[in-house]
């Protein structure tokens, strides 16, 4: 073939246009590729109000020019038919190792995405706790599953490897038992929401209360009232019975039991305890007071006093409060508040008598 004066043997030209092909993808592929995402893919997804699709569109780019490029590169190469190599394989590892990439970029998208929509209009700190972990769960699984279909494209046995994952997992399941149950009620207590961060709560198997700092995988943190963090296994709260003093709201209500003396006035005793409690500050005016005559006691008449209060923190300071409040206005009232009193009756035979006479006199 003569061009320009030049003789050339076909199999110089046709490598003379393979390389150009691949020269002129190189120049206009990220050109091309980019006004076809941005100015047309885009004026679709624009529509929407997620930004996943964004996303997405950022995740594919990078791994979707490399692999225009390469598929242009074998178109390149098999037009050369002189050449004997098979490049088969070698292309499948890497479009292997791009669908790898596209997977993995998807998987931390995603994750991005869960973060700034999901995450962000729950405002509880579990998600974006969450979303780390599970971002190296997927990101794991993808990998395995990348050198699974590699191997089995060489004709590789995977039963043997899989099976092998399996016993490994379940030796190390066994071997991390504990921790594994951490983990898993750590899971149940992010997807329920039994509490969150910031609430205060009770963990009544272990007489535990205060005010939760953190909810991690395998613990969770609370802070006491005395400024003590205990550290709770997520297994055992997962067993134990917690009270959420934050939930639904609040707002909480308290109660105590007064005792006062038989004989009693009751409706004035009850009047005069409401009262009481209906001029402590902090007791909420639009909530109802109550002051129940619940039951004949062994000395008193017992009333149980209730009351609501606008936040649970408030608790302690308002039994002082109410406490002396109640203890104040019966003394005002000349309510009588009875000690608990035993009367113990000895019974004693009229010949024992001189005996008993004796040694209170002190004889011998």
């Amino acid at each position: 073939m003569e061009i320009f004066g030049y003789y050339f043997t076909n199999e110089v030209v046709d490598i003379g246009i393979s390389l150009a092909i691949v020269l002129l993808t190189v120049i206009l592929a990220r050109p091309v590729l980019s006004f076809i995402l941005d100015k047309i893919v885009k004026r679709f997804t624009g529509f929407t109000q997620s930004l996943l699709d964004d996303h997405i569109i950022e995740a594919v780019r990078p791994p979707l020019y490399w692999l225009v490029f390469i598929l242009t590169f074998r178109f390149a190469l098999d037009r050369l038919d002189f050449l004997v190599i098979d490049f088969d394989d070698l292309f499948f590892i890497i479009y292997t190792i791009i669908g790898f990439v596209v997977a993995w970029r998807l998987v931390n998208m995603l994750t991005i995405w869960f973060g700034e929509e999901v995450a962000l209009k729950t405002g509880s700190a579990l998600d974006n706790q969450l979303s780390p972990f599970l971002r190296r769960i997927l990101s794991i699984l993808v990998g395995i599953i990348a050198v699974i279909v590699v191997l089995g494209h060489f004709n590789v046995e995977v039963s043997g490897l899989v099976t092998t994952l399996g016993i490994g997992s379940l030796a190390i399941a066994l071997a991390a038992q504990a921790a594994l149950s951490d983990t898993i009620s750590g899971f149940v207590i992010m997807f329920d929401r039994p509490f969150r961060i910031g609430d205060r709560i009770e963990i009544q198997d272990l007489d535990t209360w205060g005010d939760v700092v953190d909810i991690g995988l395998r613990s969770t943190r609370i802070r006491t009232r005395d400024n003590r963090m205990v550290i709770i296994p997520n297994s055992v709260i997962g067993k134990s019975l917690v009270v959420n003093y934050a939930y639904p709201d609040s707002q909480y209500r308290i109660q105590i039991e007064v005792g006062v003396a038989y004989g009693t006035d009751l409706e004035f005793a009850r009047k005069t305890l409401v009262d009481a409690v209906t001029g402590v500050e902090g007791v909420l005016q639009e909530r109802k007071v109550e002051a129940l005559f619940l039951q004949f006691g062994d000395t008193s008449l017992i009333f149980r006093v209730r009351w609501w209060l606008e936040s649970y923190e408030d608790t302690r300071r308002m039994f002082d409060r109410v406490n002396t409040a109640i203890y104040n206005a019966l003394n005002e009232a000349g309510i009588e508040m009875p000690n608990p009193q035993l009367d113990l009756h000895h019974k004693v035979d009229v010949g024992d008598i001189p005996q008993f006479r004796k040694v209170f006199r002190g004889e011998k």
